[in-house]
């Protein structure tokens, strides 16, 4: 489960693919397929979400690595580089961002 807390000292995530409604399901059929094959079975992989806006034009993903080398180590992998060409090939835009939980509120 996927949790965002102060004090998280890995490396947070998000990642957002510009899409069309037509390709937006292929997109997430891809990255599902990406996070239950590959991604969440890496060495340093902690979780992961995807979203979906309502327009189906924007996907975003956000997961979170023990370390930046790790989430590195998984783009670099040959299965990887290969399942992201093809994802990309399916995308107007793609931007992989690293951010640092800077503050959470819960109700």
């Amino acid at each position: 489960m996927t949790r965002i807390a102060d004090g998280f000292d890995g490396q947070t995530v998000i990642c957002t693919f510009d899409v069309t409604p037509g390709s937006a399901h292929d997109v997430l059929d891809a990255l599902t397929a990406a996070y239950a094959e590959v991604i969440s079975r890496q060495p340093g992989y902690v979780s992961g979400a995807v979203h979906l806006n309502d327009a189906q034009t924007r996907i975003a993903t956000y997961s979170q690595w023990r370390d930046r080398r790790d989430y590195q180590a998984m783009l670099r992998s040959p299965e990887m580089r290969e399942r992201n060409r093809a994802i990309h090939a399916m995308c107007r835009h793609f931007e992989p961002v690293m951010y640092e939980v800077m503050g959470v509120w819960d109700s």
